[in-house]
């Protein structure tokens, strides 16, 4: 009895370190490919709220984005260096709203940071489709569109992102309606009767979303991990700008530029939100334009 004893105990310590070995040359192979995009972290997780990793679709969604992500070299460089620029505007909002900071990283997938105009309509960084927009209080219309005003439109992010955290109770739901809508996702968690974004089969885009998201994220943050190299000089530097109220009707743009000591492109680019040469004012609405005081 003594004597099998001895070997059941003996074969336990065998099989222990072989299971410890294997453990320790899976993770000798996982640093080995770090400064490559082949690269796969250990854990990662959304405002605070961890990613399932040991679940096989979940680590196999998130891997395809990353690769996607680090092979798309141009792409993901040319964020790295808006980025530099943009997220000190977006970062503060964020905060006064009390949303979590990882959601800038959804403001880079839903545009690269670009004031883009997809095919459905959608514009500006944080892609407000008009209606959406309106109902969040941006003006759209000829002479005037907010969805190009960063600082309003992340604000009405914010709002939107807040009430979605409300109606579904974490911030993972929250980031995932907002490509498959607070009612769309909602009718998927009631036909398959589960409240985890992980747990969920989406359409393709939506399921894509959040893993999208964690992988920018990821990558953003830790660029020399998947062979990024970018030094602070190579990043778009941020332009510091004076804002000037107007209540009352501009009949011409670049004239206007002119007397604050810049031309129209300059104007344009610091005021995307301006759509045309002149911007009627009948009802004496206050406006802000930014003016920038140096970088043109």
């Amino acid at each position: 009895m003594k004597r099998k004893q001895i070997l059941v105990l003996f074969a336990m310590l065998f099989t222990s370190s072989l299971f410890i070995f294997a453990v320790k040359n899976n993770e000798k192979d996982r640093l080995e490919k770090k400064g490559t995009p082949q690269y796969f972290p250990n854990q990662v997780d959304f405002a605070g709220e961890q990613t399932p990793l040991h679940i096989a679709d979940v680590k196999e969604r998130l891997d395809r984005e990353l690769l996607v992500n680090s092979y798309l070299h141009s792409s993901t460089i040319l964020i790295m260096k808006r980025a530099n620029r943009v997220f000190p505007v977006i970062e503060p909002i964020l905060a006064k709203y009390g949303v979590p900071d990882d959601f800038k990283y959804l403001a880079v997938i839903e545009s690269s940071l670009t004031n883009a105009s997809s095919p459905a309509g959608a514009k500006g960084i944080w892609q407000f489709m008009q209606a959406t927009a309106k109902e969040n209080g941006m003006e759209v219309n000829e002479f005037v569109d907010e969805r190009y005003h960063l600082e309003k439109a992340t604000e009405a992010a914010c709002k939107y992102l807040i009430s979605a955290k409300n109606k579904f109770g974490n911030w993972t739901l929250a980031a995932a309606s907002y490509n498959g809508g607070m009612n769309g996702i909602n009718v998927k968690i009631e036909e398959q009767q589960v409240n985890s974004y992980y747990d969920l089969l989406l359409t393709d885009e939506t399921s894509r979303y959040v893993f999208r998201i964690l992988a920018l994220k990821e990558i953003m943050k830790n660029p020399r991990s998947y062979g990024f190299d970018l030094s602070k000089d190579e990043l778009y530097d941020y332009i510091p700008t004076k804002k000037i109220e107007v209540d009352s009707t501009i009949t011409n743009l670049s004239v206007f530029a002119k007397s604050q000591g810049i031309n129209y492109k300059v104007l344009k680019l610091h005021n995307p939100w301006l759509r045309d040469k002149k911007l009627p004012n009948p009802t004496k609405k206050l406006y802000q334009i930014e003016i920038p005081t140096q970088g043109y």
